[in-house]
């Protein structure tokens, strides 16, 4: 087939940090990730081969959020400590600081335009600031308890916030006023966030589920329970048609919005999942969990490019508009739960040989965690990792020897005998299965464009019908008015001959 789903894989595994790997979030320039941990620091892993990582070093408590700002050279971090800093992702690694809270600071967003920052926090205020002088703007105070998370609409013009008190608010950031709230009765909401078009939030819950609203309608449209622990995070697929969550059962779930249904289960952390965030592009998605490892997979989500399927269409009498949230069916509250034929998926190696080397920036601010985390402690701690990596390659290795990617499957004794030719056979009818759609939507499209085409003969012959009618009835009522005229002039003819015969001649 030209264009089929790929599962995703695992792309990288990043080591480094010392504890719970707390929040995630790419570089828009697709060059580095960046994850802050309860070990109060930060990672920037760069994603191009055999490249340094950096750790940032600065805050004085658990890292609970970052966000890159859209240009990319500058990055958001909040903690613990009150305090949000913003750091140049760099070899410099300089940071500003300033006290955002007087309680732990739970979300940090940057704004579409990277002029704002909103921040979330135990104090049970959001509040917006000016991303370039740290400057304070104002403050949004509804919630009656810990605010979570806070994310700004793509536009800039909305606000989204969830806290502790089961609610979603929606705040209008030029009226500065609360214009919408969703209240939900299961449990804390932990996360909230704008789809790709800025038209839905999704929240997530300690109860959970995820749930889906449409803003324009104030509806709820999807309602997701897939997951048998609390969600912690989630994130849209920049196409709007996907959706990534992590949660305390320890794995990752992908959702297809556009079907409303479960279809991977991915299994790679040894605990609760923290963090989970797709790359602007897309094509990368990034997991963190309390096993303090960072998990980097890659998709093929948008291996069909969707604007050209709906260019073939484009002689349709009513083009249609790429799906969105608002396509799904029914549009009314309804709960899709897992699904057995949703796909698992087990990693079982790294596919990089060794850790990234790591470049210390900024001063520790504890002797302790220097003694603690020295160097000779990480070279152990690494080496040991990479000696285990390395072990379990040689066996993949082996593997590879005894049954190798050229070897038949109906060979590989380590499946259940007519298992390839029964793989085959439904390859091939799955192909079948695609050109028969391909040879009805060609029809179907043919179809369309022909009763195009009758309606459009249809209403040019009623209206030179409508207008030969009209023509018609102007002409009878010119004939009719010149008649008497034209016999008034005949008689007065006759009778000027009958008075005077010389005319005759």
């Amino acid at each position: 087939m030209a264009s089929v789903l790929e599962d995703p894989a695992l792309e990288r595994r990043f080591k480094g940090h010392r504890d719970s790997v707390t929040c995630a979030d790419f570089n828009p320039n697709s060059k580095q990730l960046a994850t802050g941990s309860a070990d109060r620091d930060l990672m920037i892993w760069n994603l191009s081969p055999k490249a340094k990582a950096f750790r940032l070093v600065g805050h004085k408590d658990v890292v609970t959020a970052v966000h890159f700002a859209p240009s990319g050279d500058l990055l958001a971090s909040a903690s613990r400590d009150q305090t949000v800093r913003l750091w140049t992702p760099n070899i410099k690694g300089e940071s500003a600081v300033f006290k955002a809270h007087t309680a732990t600071v739970r979300s940090v967003n940057f704004s579409s335009d990277g002029s704002r920052l909103v921040t979330a926090s135990d104090d049970k205020s959001v509040k917006v600031w000016s991303a370039h002088r740290q400057h304070f703007l104002y403050s949004l105070n509804k919630h009656t308890n810990w605010v979570r998370c806070a994310r700004f609409s793509p536009d800039g013009r909305l606000i989204a916030s969830c806290g502790d008190d089961r609610s979603v608010c929606l705040w209008d950031t030029s009226t500065r006023q609360c214009i919408n709230t969703f209240t939900h009765y299961g449990g804390s909401e932990t996360f909230v966030d704008f789809n790709g078009s800025g038209t839905c939030i999704a929240s997530s819950g300690a109860d959970n589920t995820l749930k889906i609203w449409d803003i324009r309608t104030n509806k709820l449209i999807q309602h997701y329970q897939v997951h048998s622990a609390g969600i912690h995070s989630f994130s849209f697929h920049p196409s709007g048609n996907y959706l990534i969550s992590g949660s305390s059962d320890h794995t990752v779930k992908i959702l297809d919005l556009l079907e409303g249904r479960l279809i991977y289960t991915l299994h790679g952390h040894k605990g609760p999942v923290l963090t989970v965030v797709f790359s602007r592009g897309g094509d990368l998605f990034a997991s963190g969990g309390c096993d303090s490892q960072v998990l980097m997979w890659k998709t093929n989500f948008d291996a069909l490019n969707y604007r050209e399927v709906l260019s073939r269409h484009s002689q349709r009498t009513t083009p249609q508009q790429p799906p969105h949230l608002t396509d799904i069916h029914p549009r009314i509250h309804h709960l899709h739960s897992a699904q057995s034929g949703t796909i698992e998926i087990k990693p079982l190696v790294n596919t990089q040989a060794v850790d990234p080397p790591v470049v210390e920036l900024g001063q520790p601010f504890l002797p302790v965690t220097e003694a603690r985390y020295g160097g000779n402690g990480l070279q152990m701690s690494r080496g040991h990792g990479s000696g285990s990596f390395s072990s379990r390659r040689t066996e993949e290795e082996e593997e590879r020897k005894t049954y190798g990617p050229d070897r038949p499957l109906e060979e590989d004794p380590r499946l259940p005998s007519g298992f390839g030719s029964t793989l085959k056979h439904i390859v091939q009818q799955l192909d079948v299965l695609t050109q028969t759609v391909s040879i009805l939507e060609e029809r179907l499209t043919l179809t369309e464009d022909k009763l195009k085409e009758c309606l459009h003969n249809q209403a040019r012959i009623l209206l030179q019908v409508h207008q030969s009618s009209v023509s018609d009835e102007e002409e009878e009522e010119r004939s009719g008015q010149a008649s008497p005229l034209i016999q008034g002039h005949r008689t007065q003819s006759a009778e000027s001959l009958a008075a005077d015969p010389r005319n005759l001649s």
